[in-house]
């Protein structure tokens, strides 16, 4: 039975964080859905430009698939049959937060979550770094996946 993955996040924007944690769980699943959620608190107007901007960042790789979603990360798991969460984790807030949120969603739906660490030079990364940088106009480039 094929091993599905799901990577969920606002991804506003996917930066090279985000695509070393998909590239690596592509080594541990044979799939991974990269799935973009709107989080009232990050989430601009902009979702349908995030989707297509993922595609077409995986445009040929058909081990990845892009989805939006409006609803609980776990029904989401559950609907598109992935086997799991996964989760890149760059510090020890990052880990606090999803433990809060990997222990709800073990005990209320049964979803199993997988962290990966983040590499060391990818530590600093955000998407929140990034559209602070992005405010001020300075180059981000480096820190988004190349087209």
């Amino acid at each position: 039975m094929p091993h599905t993955a799901l990577f969920p996040g606002s991804f506003a924007p996917f930066t090279v964080g985000h695509a070393a944690i998909v590239r690596r769980a592509l080594t541990l699943f044979d799939r991974v859905i990269i799935a973009i959620g709107v989080n009232p608190d990050k989430a601009s107007d902009d979702l349908e430009e995030r989707v297509a901007a993922i595609r077409e960042q995986y445009a040929g790789e058909t081990r990845v698939e892009v989805c939006a979603y409006r609803t609980l990360t776990a029904d989401i798991v559950h609907k598109s049959g992935a086997c799991c969460i996964v989760r890149g984790i760059r510090n020890d807030r990052d880990l606090a937060y999803e433990n809060e949120i990997a222990r709800a969603n073990h005990t209320l739906f049964g979803v199993e979550t997988v962290y990966l660490l983040a590499e060391p030079e990818l530590r600093e990364v955000s998407s929140s770094l990034v559209r602070e940088l992005q405010r001020y106009g300075k180059d981000v480039s480096r820190l988004l996946p190349p087209k």
